[in-house]
């Protein structure tokens, strides 16, 4: 399936850290960059952090910078988001999204992810 699949979110506590994943189809994967968005209630969907098809460029939102790390694996299909520090203002849906370009626009991203929920307490 061209769809990428989330998984890895839930709950943790302010300074806490989890890893998100997001599994793509093989045909397509690596052909494409991958990015990571999130939603938080009542709030437009923002930019997280993207990494080039090569997997040699990547892209922060500054609110994430130095916290969050984007990766991928290829033998797995697999894109990776490990977030540290994770503040409560993290808390949103985060769907990962594939797309031709590494970029910030959201517009630009084909496939899109159904999400997975990370939620960070006090």
């Amino acid at each position: 399936q061209v769809q990428p699949v989330e998984s890895g979110g839930g709950l943790v506590q302010a300074g806490g850290s989890l890893r998100l994943s997001c599994r793509g189809d093989g045909r397509t994967f690596s052909h494409y960059a991958m990015g990571w968005f999130r939603q938080a209630p009542g709030k437009e969907r923002e930019f997280v952090a993207t990494i080039s098809w090569t997997g040699s460029r990547t892209l922060y939102a500054d609110s994430v910078k130095g916290r969050f790390t984007i990766s991928r694996a290829y033998a797995d299909n697999t894109v990776y988001l490990q977030m540290n520090m994770l503040k409560p203002e993290d808390t949103a849906v985060y769907h990962c999204a594939a797309s031709p370009y590494d970029s910030d626009d959201d517009k630009r991203y084909i496939y899109w992810g159904q999400g997975t929920q990370v939620t960070v307490s006090d």
